[in-house]
């Protein structure tokens, strides 16, 4: 059943990916469409931040996970190289779970 699932969602997504230039072909979008799909992506890397950081069982759950992605925040705000970031956010997160 879950190979199903996953089949069915691949195709869905080509589908709707594919339906972008066919349906546009070579026109442009409009400047208000155009700015407000440039929003989306960042948008929904936000909302799956922090629904994987906070989010529990219909609950929310503070951890590790946050303290690792606070960390993560402030070294982007430094502007640390993403695999410091990355690296940082991990090892916070790795010794709190230890300790």
């Amino acid at each position: 059943m879950t190979w199903v699932v996953i089949a069915v969602v691949g195709v869905a997504t080509i589908l709707f990916k594919a339906s972008g230039p066919v349906l546009l072909g070579n026109r442009e979008l409009p400047p208000r469409v155009g700015a407000v799909v440039e929003l989306l992506a960042p948008a929904m890397l936000a909302a799956l931040v922090v629904t994987q950081t906070v989010g529990g069982d219909r609950e929310v759950v503070v951890d590790e996970r946050l303290a690792g992605v606070a960390v993560g925040a402030l070294a982007i705000a430094l502007r640390a190289p993403l695999v410091v970031v990355m690296a940082v956010a991990g090892a916070t997160a790795a010794v709190l779970r230890l300790l």
